[in-house]
Order: structure tokens, then sequence, then C-alpha cells
């Protein structure tokens, strides 16, 4: 017979977001699946450079807080705009693997009533790239 206290699991997940309505869609799928002690880390990754404005800076900015301000008082949130020349796939994949991520979580577009799913280069780069577990959430109702 087992007397110990039964050790609940943590599960880390990292969310790959790029703008406020992605870290929304996201943050609905996880409010279901939070529990206590769960941690998420919140991704958001430019190449800098010419390719990368200071409006992209502020849109990243303001997805991250979304994810903080919706998921803080449900889980542990780190937060994270990365701008080092690395793809943001490779930053995601990166991260993930720092963190040892238990589920990465990426949001993707639907193109039409038949649900044909259009996965952009990023989350293409992700899906194919990772061993993770991964979570694909529609970012548009069809």
């Amino acid at each position: 017979m087992y007397l110990g206290v039964a050790l609940c699991d943590m599960t880390t997940f990292v969310l790959a977001t790029n703008s406020v309505h992605t870290s929304a869609v996201l943050c609905d799928y996880l409010d279901d699946r939070l529990g206590e002690g769960d941690a998420v880390h919140a991704v958001n990754s430019h190449r800098g450079g010419d390719d990368t404005s200071a409006e992209d800076i502020r849109d990243g900015e303001d997805a991250l807080n979304a994810v903080a301000s919706r998921l803080s008082g449900v889980a542990d949130v780190e937060t994270h705009q990365f701008v080092r020349e690395q793809s943001p796939a490779e930053d995601v994949l990166e991260y993930a693997d720092e963190v040892d991520a238990d589920e990465i979580v990426i949001g993707i577009r639907k193109r039409n009533p038949t649900s044909k799913v259009v996965f952009g280069s990023v989350a293409q780069d992700i899906l194919l790239h990772s061993n993770r577990p991964m979570a694909v959430v529609p970012r548009e109702q069809v």
C-alpha cells in the first residue's frame, strides 16, 4: 500500500505567437488544460535587421502581454521575445528544447469551409523539425 504524497505532474507548454489574436486563440485552447504548477512560455521571434520593424517588435510585445495577462492567474507564465537573426521556427524549437517543453502550441489558418489547412512557413518548419508533442490550433473559426 502506497502512503506517500501524490505528486502532481507539471506540464510545460511553449506557445509560439505572433499577434494578439493568435495569443487569444492559444489561450482559449489552454484554458481547460492548465493546472496548478503548469508553466507557459510564450515566444515571439523576429529575425532582426531590415526584416524587422519597430511595429513588428511592438506587435510581438502586445502578443506576449496578452498571454501573460490572460494566463498569469492560472499558471506560471514567462514571455520571451527573440530578435537574434534566427528564423522564428529555430527560436521556438531551441527554446522548447531549453525548457524541455512537454508540448508546443502553435496557431494555423484555415483556408475555406472544407477545412483545408494552410500552414505558414513557421508552423510548417516547427511541425517538420520537432519531435515534441504539439497542439495545432486553428486561428479562425470556419
